[in-house]
């Protein structure tokens, strides 16, 4: 079994006691489990094999995305990551194409009439976006229908166990995401006028201002809002290198959810591709569910993620190399190991700099695109439609809670249901929020204070707060203006640190240590947060403390471990350390120290536009397919589809049509020449008898 069975911060009670086949085998699901995620926890990883070149096939995306997932079940092809198990379901592996079920000759269905819904607003997606702007709108009385494809509310919040960034106040700072969306949830339940359906797709937008929504195992729907909010989100960017659709290469999105929403470990060894916050959290992610991170590639000098974040791998042990990418991945049913390489100036791999690294799962983090689609149709029929969170912009969720806030305040405004204006401070504070990682700060440790003090090892500007607003003497101070100030630490004539830990274990990105040389002027206690399995921890057990860089200091015995109740996850750790190095130890390391090369970048990662590199997963399409035909002159996407079948599978070119453009661009052909393709509805697929809405006792299990 590869189930997680003990987490600092996640508890699931449910236990697997579902039945279910897999190839005849009897296998156990948790209650309302996702197929995808019960077969990973059973030890099956191979989900079918392609029909084209029986390539094996696994989970990528986990989120509705792709179409990598596909199993049969019951009889009939299902995206495995979007599918609950039912007690006795009999699932395969989807090898091949999928055969259409029976129907007698002379088969009578009964169709009904598709049911209509007016509403207010109609919100689709219910991540902190769309979950922020139903609370302004129904808190005002006005009538909304919450849609979301997922089976719980919360969107990506449900994946994220660390505390978030951005303003106490405002947006939760200092939480934990999978607390903040039951905060938003619970909001939601006091509002009578929202409407929520979970488990619901939406599908099209058509000419008549409507919008298909399909409710599974219920209806499919058409609504008519007054306006329209987008709050979709977002979907993982791809990276093309020969063997990108090998078993075992997952985007992060799917990892998260494997691991913090399901608590399924999916592998032993993780390698990330990708500096970006997305790719830094989720190997963290990694790391306290017990998974060893074997490395991290960034192709630029940099990582763009908060620093923080990083430092907390780097303490951890993890190597990072900057100015490298990925070349190749191998192996042969599912991923043994990978090729990384150093890349020039321009990106292109250096010969004689590769790397094998054995890994048996590879997280792209690449970067994210905008789920728009629904909201260029939207306008293309003339709805009036807004857009909140990743839909609009790719930025943090704590900016996506604010950006729901400002987009439930304008449409409450368009129907005339609020006469005042958007405070102008609202626009500007959503900017901060959105704001990239800023310069960082270069100095000496503070050296000059005495008794008890906190360290601040954060050096970057970030919007962040947690750490001003719970010290309870007010000794943090955080300039109000502009939350991207760094912290600093204040002592009064009246009040002084009286070593409470609060702002050690509220600090998100685990950069404060709390130094006290109140019992021996030459030796300090130091405290440190660990968010990671304590029990393994130990009063005396040595442990080797390490600076911001991960550097180790020395091996120092454990002094003491408390837990704050109020901070639920996080372990207060404790040192005795030489006064001189006490303000140097921010963090402890608790895996095998590997080689580290100094980095710091941008998420962005070359192609390795191999000939072998897969652009589509769902027709096999080839990098050298579609060179090809650029070559030859062609332009027209629509032409590269009508040759390949590219973007004509089962995700409907969610992927691969972003990758096109970058193929486009290696060849050295500017995309303004280039013609795109419509995209037209339906967005997703749906069983066409919920289409039809055919009456289900006379499809007899048919359609």
């Amino acid at each position: 079994m590869r189930r997680i069975q003990s987490h600092p911060i996640i508890n699931d009670p449910r236990t697997a006691s579902i039945p279910f086949t897999w190839l005849g085998e009897t296998m156990f699901a948790k209650e309302g489990e996702m197929l995808s995620s019960a077969l990973m926890a059973n030890g099956v990883s191979i989900f079918g094999h392609h029909f084209k070149d029986e390539s094996p096939q696994g989970i990528f995306c986990a989120n509705g995305q792709c179409s990598q997932c596909m199993v049969v079940a019951d009889g009939l092809p299902v995206k495995s990551c979007m599918t609950a198990v039912r007690a006795d379901m009999q699932v395969l592996p989807m090898d091949g194409l999928p055969q259409l079920p029976p129907i007698a000759p002379g088969t009578q269905f009964e169709t009904r009439e598709t049911p209509r819904l007016d509403t207010e607003v109609l919100i689709i997606g219910a991540g902190p976006a769309g979950l922020s702007a139903a609370i302004e709108l129904g808190s005002r009385g006005i009538q909304v229908l919450l849609i979301d494809d997922k089976d719980r509310l919360g969107g990506k919040l449900v994946l994220q166990t660390h505390r978030f960034f951005g303003s106490s106040d405002a947006v939760y700072a200092g939480t934990r995401g999978v607390d903040i969306a039951k905060k938003l949830e619970d909001q939601l339940a006091a509002l009578p006028s929202v409407t929520v359906w979970t488990r619901s797709t939406a599908l099209a937008i058509f000419e008549e201002k409507t919008v298909a929504v399909y409710r599974e195992g219920e209806t499919y729907t058409l609504v008519r809002p007054q306006v329209l909010l987008v709050a979709a989100g977002a979907r993982e960017k791809n990276l093309a290198f020969p063997g990108n659709t090998l078993p075992g290469i997952y985007g992060a999105g799917a990892f998260q959810t494997l691991v913090n929403r399901d608590l399924v470990r999916p592998c032993e060894n993780l390698f990330i591709v990708g500096g970006g916050n997305v790719g830094l959290i989720a190997g963290y992610h990694a790391i306290q569910a017990g998974i060893h991170v074997a490395g991290l590639v960034e192709a630029a000098q940099q990582c763009g993620g908060y620093k923080v974040h990083l430092d907390k791998l780097v303490r951890s042990g993890v190597p990072v190399y900057t100015r490298h990418t990925i070349l190749k991945a191998e192996g042969d049913e599912s991923l043994e190991r990978i090729i990384v390489a150093q890349v020039d100036d321009r990106f292109r791999p250096i010969p004689g700099t590769e790397k094998v690294i054995p890994c048996d799962t590879v997280l792209i983090a690449v970067g994210l695109d905008p789920v728009n689609e629904f909201i260029t149709k939207a306008q293309e029929v003339g709805m009036r439609v807004y857009s909140a969170g990743d839909a609009q912009e790719i930025a943090e969720a704590s900016a996506a809670i604010f950006s729901g806030k400002i987009a439930g305040n304008e449409i409450a405004q368009e129907l005339g249901r609020l006469s005042e204006p958007i405070p102008q401070e609202w626009v500007a504070f959503e900017e901060v929020l959105k704001s990239k990682p800023g310069k960082q700060r270069s100095g000496e440790l503070p050296t000059q204070f005495q008794g008890v003090y906190p360290v601040m090892h954060c050096n970057q500007e970030i919007p962040c707060d947690p750490c001003s607003t719970v010290c309870p003497k007010n000794l943090i101070y955080i300039d109000p203006k502009d939350i991207r100030n760094m912290p600093e630490f204040v002592p009064g004539d009246k009040a002084s640190c009286i070593a409470c830990a609060r702002c050690v274990a509220v600090c998100p990105g685990l950069a404060i240590s709390l130094v006290d040389l109140r019992k021996n002027n030459e030796f300090a206690i130091v405290s440190l947060p660990y968010e990671q399995d304590a029990q393994h921890l130990a009063l005396g057990q040595l442990i080797a403390v390490t600076d911001i860089d991960g550097n180790a200091l020395a091996d120092l015995p454990i002094q003491a471990i408390k837990k704050l109740p109020a901070y639920r996850g996080t372990t207060i750790v404790s040192v005795e350390a030489p006064r001189e190095m006490a303000v140097q130890v921010a963090g402890f390391r608790i895996i095998e120290n590997l080689s580290l090369e100094a980095f710091e970048g941008t998420e962005d990662q070359p192609e390795n536009l191999d000939d072998e590199a897969y652009i589509c997963r769902c027709e096999r399409v080839k990098a050298k397919d579609i060179k090809a035909l650029i070559r030859l002159g062609v332009r027209d996407i629509n032409q590269i589809k009508a040759e390949t079948k590219l973007s004509m599978g089962a995700c409907g070119g969610k992927t691969c049509l972003a990758m096109i453009r970058r193929v486009f661009a290696a060849e050295g052909v500017p995309f303004s020449e280039v013609t795109e393709t419509r995209v037209r509805p339906v967005f997703i697929e749906m069983p066409v008898a919920a289409l039809a809405n055919i009456d289900e006792e006379s499809k007899g299990g048919a359609l």
